[in-house]
């Protein structure tokens, strides 16, 4: 395999206090990205480890809450990077889930995501489930349809906001496609009682973290997409250097967790993994790149 996919060279190599593990490499043409190693402990003992990868060089979805966002988008990975950084960090620890998580917008490089996670499923490949791989996207509506047609692994989506206004204020890409067309598109997605979409909220305070926020977020999805097709992942905002966005309350928090819950919807807290080390959610960033180039999403 080392002839075939690129090896990539550390740039740095940072360990959080909870294990959690950020690498950054150098490619071959002196761009870099960051992946992160998450291990977690399970009930019998036994850790399970989730490598979250890039997909891009920065990234061009100019997300408000985002760090990587800030840079904009310098390139796309190839099918081969994207494979390479897996191998890489299987090379360090056993890997049992891929999330599609890191730098970059996934299916903003759709043919080369896709490629790398028809590699990961093969039985000549890693031999992954589709379970066991996740691709995030902050609502590409096209490829969100062309995606459960290809491969139909497990889809994340980025909510972020409980109408137009709220969302389009911090993501920009509500713009070309607003909620409603991205909430059919997922009522069109493939899923399985194993694998619901994940639809990922950031709480950021006193911006979208109310409880008429909880109650709205909570009708939108009841009656475009079904209860029993989706999950809410809260991701409470990891601060970075100036962003004028704050974490809500942990009093806050829990309301709105409950707010949903309370109402039948499937509700998760995720806790921060990595934050002293800047590998939360929102916090990865290129740190040694060259100038942004421009591509159409």
């Amino acid at each position: 395999m080392t002839s075939v996919f690129p090896r990539l060279s550390f740039a740095s190599d940072q360990t959080a206090p909870d294990g959690t593990r950020k690498l950054l490499w150098r490619l071959s043409d002196g761009e870099t990205i960051e992946s992160v190693l998450i291990p977690r402990k399970m009930s019998d003992g036994h850790f399970r480890t989730t490598a979250c990868i890039s997909s891009q060089v920065g990234c061009a979805m100019a997300c408000d809450f985002c760090l990587t966002g800030k840079q904009g988008l310098k390139r796309n990975l190839t099918r081969e990077e994207i494979i390479a950084q897996v191998w890489e960090l299987k090379q360090l620890s056993s890997v049992h889930n891929i999330v599609f998580m890191g730098m970059g917008e996934p299916l903003h490089n759709f043919e080369n995501v896709v490629g790398a996670c028809e590699f990961f499923l093969a039985p000549h490949g890693f031999q992954f489930s589709r379970r066991r791989i996740t691709i995030s996207t902050s609502g590409l509506v096209p490829q969100i349809r062309k995606l459960g047609q290809r491969i139909g692994v497990s889809l994340a989506v980025s909510l972020n906001g409980s109408n137009d206004e709220s969302r389009t204020a911090v993501m920009p890409i509500n713009r070309k496609w607003n909620i409603e067309a991205l909430l059919t598109a997922c009522r069109e997605y493939p899923v399985t009682r194993s694998r619901p979409i994940m639809f990922e909220y950031v709480l950021l305070a006193e911006v979208n973290d109310s409880l008429e926020d909880a109650r709205q977020v909570f009708e939108l999805l009841a009656a475009q997409v079904g209860l029993d097709r989706c999950k809410v992942n809260l991701i409470p905002f990891n601060p970075h250097p100036g962003s004028p966005y704050r974490r809500p309350s942990d009093s806050q928090i829990k309301q709105f967790q409950h707010a949903l819950i309370s109402r039948g919807l499937s509700t998760t807290v995720r806790k921060s993994r990595g934050p002293e080390i800047s590998a939360a959610c929102g916090q990865l960033s290129s740190a040694l790149g060259s100038s942004p180039a421009q591509i159409t999403p």
